[in-house]
């Protein structure tokens, strides 16, 4: 059974049980900054959904699924309007011309926006030897100018170092700044998740943040991702709430699902009301991460717990428009 006949047998109704487990770029040599706004778009809406690539990562690595094909299968399936990419899935094609203007000509193809580049593997931003952070800066300039081709308006990368968390704070801020520096004129923002480490302690990611000072810093909170170490875990509503007066994005991690469709893991409604109250009225990223139910399912309930949210929520708060 190939994946798109499985969807018919996958998709959730309000009473399916889900159970489980919690982009050569064509930049200009110097670039100018782009005067059109390349943030979050805003709508009538609360918030509008998008579609991390890392949601099929099962499926992109057996090779079910095209990396090509991703913009498509996200229209197709799940009828979503956007999408964020993972770099692991195209590494080696930062800079290959052809390769960037098919993913945007499909894109565009299907109505499906390019949202941002979730950047990993291309060193510590915040390594304490000066020659490695600069080596792991300037990797990140591929990408950076590949999501100016693809139409994005950030890349998320990942606040990595070593020592002191104030040795740390003072590291990764700087690898940080840099590479906004290098990002302005291209009109690309550099947001950082809270990924595991110390980056997953929101108030230390928010320290980080404030001592960058730039613009074009700063964070996509992700609802799942605050395991520090084996024996510590961060609480996730404290963490967002921290992190969204810096916020560019956000991510909606899933794993599982109890038998109303609800995430057991985090309450949904909770958490949008956190990341609502910080104003934020951009989009909002599913990203599945459970091993129970299909990743076509897991996207689906997820998919439609948000919008259930934004139903419910949309009576208790105005929206802004562009």
């Amino acid at each position: 059974m190939n994946r798109r006949d499985f969807i018919s047998q996958a998709t959730i109704t309000a009473g399916a049980v889900i159970t489980g487990s919690a982009v050569a770029a064509c930049a200009p040599t110097t670039p100018t900054a782009d005067t059109t706004e390349k943030r979050p778009a805003r709508s009538n809406s609360l918030y509008e959904i998008s579609l991390a690539q890392w949601s099929l990562h099962r499926a992109l690595r057996d090779g079910s699924l095209d990396a090509l094909d991703f913009a498509k299968y996200t229209r197709e399936t799940f009828d979503v309007d956007a999408i964020e990419y993972v770099n692991s899935f195209f590494k080696d094609r930062a800079r290959d011309e052809d390769y960037l203007a098919q993913l945007e000509r499909r894109a565009n193809d299907h109505g499906v926006k390019s949202l941002l580049i979730m950047v990993d593997g291309e060193g510590a931003l915040g390594d304490p030897d000066a020659k490695q952070r600069t080596e792991a800066i300037e990797n990140h300039h591929r990408w950076v100018e590949a999501a100016k081709r693809l139409g994005c308006h950030s890349i998320r990368v990942n606040a990595r170092s070593d020592g002191t968390p104030d040795e740390q704070e003072r590291l990764a801020a700087e690898g940080l700044r840099r590479l906004c520096e290098f990002a302005d004129p291209y009109g690309i923002d550099v947001i950082v998740e809270n990924h595991g480490g110390i980056s997953s302690n929101g108030a230390w990611l928010a320290a980080v943040m404030r001592r960058v000072d730039h613009e074009r810093c700063g964070t996509l909170p992700d609802f799942g991702n605050f395991r520090i170490d084996d024996n510590t875990v961060y609480d996730r509503y404290k963490g967002v709430r921290e992190l969204m007066p810096y916020a560019k994005a956000v991510s909606a991690k899933s794993n599982d699902f109890d038998e109303s469709g609800n995430e057991i893991h985090t309450d949904f409604e909770k958490m949008m009301r956190i990341v609502l109250d910080a104003g934020y009225r951009g989009w909002v990223g599913i990203e599945y991460e459970g091993d129970k139910a299909s990743e076509d399912a897991g996207i689906i309930a997820t998919r439609d717990l948000l919008k259930r949210v934004r139903e419910t929520l949309s009576a208790e708060y105005t929206t802004t428009t562009s």
